[in-house]
């Protein structure tokens, strides 16, 4: 892995769930237990991923739960320092991040913002739940407010988010469904990425996927694997604890390790 990094000309990295596992943001377990206890006991919620399709009855109750959701999800520093061991590996060379993340822990690290794209969206921003138009809103002082001054699982009715301009419920930027807002910052993102992409079709490139699964294969894995095959001096690396693997037609040109992203990350540090 360290020769393969050392010898790519770019870097292409793909991020999934696993890497921010291995910062410590767990979604289940003891972690969920001391900050969602009294939604477990009350509905049955056994962890914060579920959790976040939940239907609560009132958007007071639902406030509650999502603030503290992003709050400790994004706002607040990673238990590990997975991506800041990130970050120093790359320092100085030619990459670009591809994440389905919604953490923005990659920024949270230092990550110059130019070099990322969070294509799912990003649980600091909320958008018309309609929507009735393509912009997002920086949510940081609102969650604040929600997470300091909610009572009983509910937050006061004068903090539920509305749309500035239709006056319908906000919701989060996520991407669930064909209501998920593409904002200016979302598009131009995208536009850099595509323009790494092309800009490195051929050479020695480098695809490091970090603890992706198969939720959404088609946004990271596959591409990877790909453009892999059709570069024939490509590498594809993946590191991941328990779904570590390749397939035949670039198993020659693979480094597969099933291992703990922060782990290994260390080691090559």
């Amino acid at each position: 892995m360290k020769e393969a990094i050392e010898s790519a000309d770019a870097i292409v990295v793909g991020a999934g769930a696993g890497l921010s596992t291995a910062a410590g943001f767990t979604y289940a377990g003891e972690r969920f237990e001391r900050l969602f206890g009294d939604f477990a006991a009350k509905y049955g919620i056994r962890d914060m991923y579920s959790g976040g399709f939940f239907p609560f009855a009132a958007p007071e109750e639902r406030w509650a739960w999502w603030s503290r959701h992003i709050w400790c999800n994004r706002y607040e520093p990673a238990p590990e320092d997975a991506y800041g061991k990130l970050l120093e590996l790359l320092d100085g060379r030619d990459f670009f991040v591809l994440t389905t993340n919604v953490d923005h822990q990659f920024q949270q690290a230092g990550f110059p913002r130019e070099r990322l794209f969070y294509t799912q969206g990003d649980y600091g921003l909320w958008q018309c739940s309609e929507p009735c138009h393509d912009i997002t809103y920086d949510n940081y002082a609102a969650v604040k407010r929600m997470v300091e001054e909610q009572r009983g699982m509910r937050v006061p009715s004068e903090l539920v988010p509305t749309c500035p301009r239709c006056g319908k419920p906000m919701t989060m930027n996520l991407r669930a469904d064909g209501t998920f807002v593409e904002d200016a910052g979302w598009r131009a993102a995208a536009a850099r990425y595509r323009a790494f992409l092309e800009a490195h079709e051929t050479g020695r490139v480098l695809y490091l996927e970090l603890g992706v699964g198969m939720n959404t294969p088609i946004i990271i894995k596959y591409p990877f694997y790909r453009r892999v095959y059709e570069n024939p001096e490509a590498i594809y690396a993946c590191v991941n604890y328990g779904e570590a693997y390749t397939v035949v037609e670039i198993r020659d040109r693979s480094i597969v390790l099933d291992a703990d992203i922060d782990a290994v990350l260390g080691e090559l540090l």
